[in-house]
């Protein structure tokens, strides 16, 4: 599906050429999530932006379904089926949840299809779809409203960059069962996630590590997951934390979820995607 031959991207730091990938080449298959992980400064993000084609590389080639796209705008990937996810996802004032979706889909979405997007990333309807995509949505809330945006795109490949970046430890939780899910319904797409989180590594098919700009490693998960061990800088303190941790259930309070928790209310929800226009 993706293929990056001899991908280099460099740039002008204080007068001086800076290399920040190194002459990458790596296939990304059909219907498979691979996760890229690696030391922080080792070129992850700027792999992930130069396939969205937010950076351009100063070497080498991409295609993407046997078609050259090295030339081609953030636009035109996403006209061909390549969708992008921000470490912090954009807030946009006076935009509704539901617009979002529905300008993510290209295409007329009724409000009752936008609360299963939203069902499906372990969001309510009736608490979110109506509401505005601001500054009092959480990251967690923001992180899987762009997922479930992801998800109306029915992209044929779908980047996160370091998804599990500034939210908290029951939005992580809750996050990893949303990669999880997207996983088991993979069909005809592919999922890349820039990740060093453990959690997200024990779900990948394949596992890329990315070190000093240059792939290190690359293999099936369990070729390669043993190697990097758990207390590697693959695999941070706050991932190792939640194995330590007996969070506790939604009902402990007070019987109400917390916020950003998912909601097991469908009647409510379908209710509620009736309602809105």
């Amino acid at each position: 599906m993706l293929e990056l031959k001899n991908v280099s991207f460099q740039v002008d730091a204080e007068g001086a050429e800076k290399e920040i990938v190194r002459d990458i080449t790596l296939t990304v298959p059909e219907r498979k999530l691979i996760v890229v992980t690696g030391p922080n400064g080792g070129g992850k993000s700027t792999l992930a932006r130069l396939i969205a084609g937010i950076e351009k590389p100063t070497g080498g080639r991409i295609f993407f379904g046997g078609e050259d796209i090295t030339e081609k705008s953030v636009t035109e990937r996403a006209r061909m089926g390549i969708a992008y996810a921000f470490q912090q996802p954009v807030r946009f004032k006076g935009i509704r949840v539901v617009d979002l979706i529905r300008i993510a889909a290209g295409k007329t979405v009724t409000a009752a299809e936008a609360c299963d997007y939203l069902s499906s990333v372990g969001l309510c309807a009736r608490d979110y779809v109506d509401r505005e995509v601001n500054a009092s949505l959480s990251g967690g809330e923001l992180k899987r409203i762009e997922i479930a945006t992801v998800l109306a795109r029915h992209a044929k490949l779908s980047v996160f960059d370091e998804p599990e970046a500034g939210i908290d430890l029951w939005s992580f939780r809750n996050l990893i069962d949303v990669f999880r899910n997207m996983r088991e319904t993979i069909a005809d797409s592919s999922i890349l996630v820039i990740s060093h989180q453990e959690r997200i590594l024990n779900i990948a098919d394949e596992i890329i590590v990315i070190k000093d700009g240059r792939v290190e490693k690359q293999g099936t998960r369990e070729e390669i997951y043993p190697s990097l061990g758990a207390d590697s800088a693959e695999a941070p303190a706050c991932d190792r934390l939640l194995k330590t941790m007996d969070l506790p259930s939604r009902e402990a309070h007070d019987g109400k979820p917390k916020p950003g928790e998912p909601q097991n209310d469908a009647g409510k929800c379908e209710k509620a995607g009736k309602t809105v226009n």
